[in-house]
């Protein structure tokens, strides 16, 4: 019974670096999710914010819906837009809005 003991705690000692060992693969793992996934996931959301952010009064928008519309006027976190010919309005959140179609000027296009 005492051999089966000495001759078994030299087979755990080596399972547990093989355990370690295991584990060591999940470092690059995750470092590789990270650049492939999360960190353009966090590229798009930033500009998303921006692009919202920098809605202006005029602006022709598309929201997550699928409704275009021209910006009417904008408050804190609502815009109302003005769609159609007959120009009916409607009010949006700003997170609502999925693209802005219209082109602005920007002071590094000239270079």
């Amino acid at each position: 019974m005492l051999n089966m003991l000495l001759a078994a705690a030299p087979a755990e000692e080596v399972g547990a670096m093989g355990l370690f060992g295991s584990f060591m693969w999940f470092v690059p793992i995750i470092a590789i999710m990270y650049f492939l996934m999360i960190r353009p996931q966090k590229k798009r959301e930033k500009a998303v914010q921006e692009m919202r952010s920098k809605i202006e009064v005029g602006d022709e928008v598309i929201t997550v819906g699928g409704i275009i519309g021209r910006v009417a006027s904008i408050k804190d976190d609502s815009l109302v837009l003005e769609t159609g010919s007959d120009r009916s309005k409607i009010r949006i959140m700003r997170w609502a809005v999925q693209s802005n179609n219209t082109v602005h000027d920007t002071p590094d296009s000239g270079k």
